[in-house]
């Protein structure tokens, strides 16, 4: 300390003329600045201004390798700082900071190309917002150091424009195996951030919270996301409405800020006029590529009322609201008088696939946003009932007549005082800070109208079968779920009606797919995906990835093609279409999902059957197995060209199972046989050759296809490169009279097999219902048994 050694790093450093003793002081002092556990020696080092003289030194930056031991340099030094060592690094005039080389040199740095620089400049900027020095916050919170929180949103604005233009890209060429690693990068990096935001804004420095949301408010959300959420081409929209709308889910569930949670939230009630000023003409190199055009769209919502701003519904609600009412508005994807609330839920109404998705998503975030207060859910129409419901008990427990009266009536919303206070400060904020005209107020706000048009939407969703992929309306489901009424008289018949019938729909799409290729592992995917979804809309927060929104390009399978593939992907999707409406109309009426769904006992195969007659055992045929050849028919089939071999065919089922089986005769033990090939005997379509009267075709199709696995992929963007394909064979019998047997064999045991699985579906889908049923709001009081219990 008494030989000044800081002091002649300092000389030598500029007497110096090579970069190499740049390089090597600046590891140096990095690696013992890293080490010290001295607090006396972290004071010498920081102390007489030559760790500034350090900082501020010109180095030449072009090299490399320097640039990075510089930053290194730099984190090493904000590991150290507390409340009394940034004092040893700072300038102060009349007690304000006027100097900090330290923070000013590294946020030079911040938009660095190299990533690790990037994240270094990050990871010291937090180091010293934690320290917690209000005059170092004062400091960097102003101009012209406060230029570095608009440059961070101006730099994220261009990482959301490089998605867009990915996304673009992918819709214009119908297929995202080529773009999705550059969606997926860009995604992660958009998120990385937004999750340094949350970082800034949780060091607890109120200035830096208000930095951070007025820029992201002023320079993303209002002039760039919420005008892309409008309908039909308009000019200076800068990027696709579902990128849009995963921008908004990212950045109220990550950003976890009250002010700019509930900004955003309010300004979702204003009408899309009141943004117009805020947009800007789109830059060169950004087009849109819209999937799903709005221009093919008719999508529009009648609104309550005709005034401008935010939106003012002063009309009671009525005792049986009518359906959520979508026609077309003015003119084709016209959005003059709605607001962004209601433009979303017309892309819920009768949206296509992605904006089912994206808006779907925008809701669910909103109603999972711990930082809104509840009275602005409540307003937006998304409080869970049982939040409310709960408030409303504590009121009457503890003597409040309000909320007495409240609990037991049929229109239990929060007052409109309370919807006033919450709202009211921020409609405020949006007229006095960014200028938007607010012509209503939250007292002119009714919160069960606008549950109502959720509900509303919701039902309606849910109703429409056409075009929407299974995943789809478990996420409506879900959302339902968490909106469900206490008391069945707010979920009206209306709603009751569109649920019923679609169940009703969805169950005779269920029962066709018994003579469908895949009948066999039916009930074994509807007991599986019953457990899936009951845990899916019963979970705290929805079962599913932000990411999808932008990676689901065509979620829903070809209804043309008729190979096993396809019809699989159809079987599974059809399973849990009907599983969502089944779970839904038992929650919708007060019941509780049980954990199985109710299906009737296995029957035992009768004596004479020929699953008995051979001698199959409980687990099922498998190569290798002796079984006895009774009803066995021989035949002749070549797997290689000119390699003919010989065989008994025989086909059984056994439950809702069954199968085709090659055997070869045992020599020394006649009318037994030894099992080589088992193939399913569902899909198997028996035919007998046109030409050749001996001939009997069969097609193979694969024993089992992992439909989750496959589904997994497809979100994930990933092509299948090795498709699972169908077999066919040829048998040869010894006559005419042989092969007709044998078809006739395969398709008595295709009967029995469709037979055991209809009866045990019968009682979750009550089929004698279906045919003498006339009003499908009948099937309302039998969707489930005594008890709640299927």
């Amino acid at each position: 300390m008494e030989k000044q050694v800081m002091g002649e790093f300092v000389r030598v450093l500029r007497i110096s003329r090579t970069g190499t003793v740049a390089l090597q002081l600046l590891q140096t002092m990095s690696i013992m600045i890293q080490n010290l556990k001295s607090e006396h020696a972290i004071y010498y080092i920081f102390s007489n201004e030559h760790i500034n003289s350090l900082i501020t030194y010109k180095f030449d930056f072009r090299n490399e390798e320097l640039l990075a031991y510089y930053i290194s340099f730099l984190r090493a030094i904000s590991g150290k700082l507390d409340k009394n060592t940034i004092s040893l690094l700072v300038k102060t005039h009349n007690d304000e900071v006027v100097s900090f080389p330290l923070y000013s040199e590294a946020i030079k740095f911040a938009f660095h190309e190299e990533n690790m620089i990037r994240i270094a400049v990050r990871a010291l900027t937090l180091n010293v917002y934690h320290v917690g020095d209000e005059c170092v916050n004062r400091f960097v919170t102003s101009p012209p150091l406060s230029d570095y929180f608009s440059d961070l949103v101006t730099h994220f604005r261009k990482r959301c424009l490089n998605l867009d233009g990915w996304f673009s890209d992918a819709a214009r060429n119908s297929g995202p195996s080529r773009t999705t690693p550059s969606i997926v990068g860009a995604m992660d990096e958009i998120e990385d951030n937004l999750y340094f935001f949350s970082d800034v804004i949780s060091a607890g420095v109120p200035l830096l919270g208000n930095l951070i949301t007025d820029n992201i408010l002023q320079l993303l959300v209002f002039p760039m996301l919420l005008p892309s959420v409008k309908l039909g081409s308009v000019s200076g929209s800068q990027i696709n409405m579902i990128t849009s709308l995963y921008l908004l889910c990212c950045i109220l569930r990550i950003v976890k800020f009250k002010d700019l949670a509930s900004s955003i939230s309010a300004s979702l009630l204003c009408l899309t006029e009141a943004f117009t000023h805020y947009m800007e003409v789109k830059p060169n190199g950004f087009a849109s590529g819209y999937i799903g055009s709005p221009e093919n769209q008719q999508l529009s919502f009648v609104p309550c009322d005709g005034t401008t701003g935010l939106r003012d519904s002063t009309q009671s609600p009525p005792a049986s609201p009518p359906l959520y009412s979508i026609e077309e508005h003015h003119s084709k994807g016209n959005t003059h008088g709605l607001s962004f609330r209601e433009i979303l839920l017309s892309y819920v109404v009768n949206g296509n696939e992605i904006q089912v998705l994206g808006s779907l998503s925008l809701l669910a975030t909103l109603l999972q946003t711990k930082e809104l207060d509840e009275s602005v859910l409540d307003v937006l129409g998304l409080l869970p009932q049982r939040k409310q419901h709960k408030k409303l008990l504590l009121q009457a427990l503890v003597g409040e007549s309000s909320g007495e009266e409240k609990l037991f009536s049929r229109q239990s919303s929060l007052s409109n005082d309370d919807i006033c206070n919450e709202l009211d400060v921020y409609q405020q904020k949006l007229k006095a800070q960014y200028g938007f005209p607010c012509s209503g107020s939250g007292k002119g706000i009714i919160p069960s109208v606008q549950r109502y048009q959720v509900l509303d939407a919701l039902a309606g969703l849910l109703s429409r079968r056409s075009l929407l992929s299974a995943g789809t309306l478990w996420h409506a489901g879900w959302l339902l779920r968490q909106l469900l009424p206490c008391g069945a008289h707010e979920f009206n018949s209306n709603h009751l009606k569109l649920l019923s019938a679609s169940y009703e729909k969805s169950a005779g799409d269920l029962l066709a797919e018994i003579k469908g290729n895949w009948c066999d592992v039916l009930i074994r995917i509807l007991i599986d995906e019953w457990k899936n979804c009951k845990k899916a809309i019963e979970a705290s927060a929805p079962q599913y990835d932000l990411k999808r929104v932008l990676l689901s390009y065509s979620p829903t399978c070809s209804t043309g093609d008729d190979s096993s593939f396809a019809s699989g992907e159809r079987l599974c999707d059809n399973v849990k279409v009907f599983i969502v409406h089944r779970q839904l109309l038992i929650c919708s009426m007060g019941g509780m999902l049980p954990e199985q769904p109710h299906l009737d006992a296995p029957t035992d195969p009768s004596t004479d059957s020929r699953a008995k007659k051979s001698g199959l055992d409980v687990t099922g045929p498998k190569p290798g197995i002796e079984i006895n050849l009774v009803d066995a028919m021989p035949c002749r089939v070549a797997f290689e060209r000119g390699k003919e071999r010989h065989f008994f065919f025989l086909a059984v089922a056994k439950g809702t199972s069954g199968w085709i089986l090659l055997a070869e005769e045992l020599p020394l033990k006649p009318q037994f046989g030894v099992i080589r090939i088992v193939a399913p005997l569902a899909g198997s379509c028996p035919r007998i050759d046109d030409k050749h009267s001996k001939w009997l075709h069969l097609r193979v199709r694969p024993t089992m296809f992992s439909f989750s696995d496959h589904a997994k992929s497809k979100v994930l963007g990933k092509m299948r490169t090795k498709a699972l394909v169908d077999g066919r064979w040829t048998l040869s019998f010894m006559d005419d009279e042989s092969c007709k047997y044998a078809e006739s064999i395969v398709l008595e045991e295709l009967r029995l097999l469709r037979s055991e699985v209809e009866k045990r579906l019968k009682p979750l889908v009550h089929l004698e219902r279906f045919e003498h049923s006339q009003d499908p709001l009948d099937l309302v009081s039998e969707a489930w048994p005594p008890n709640h219990s299927l």
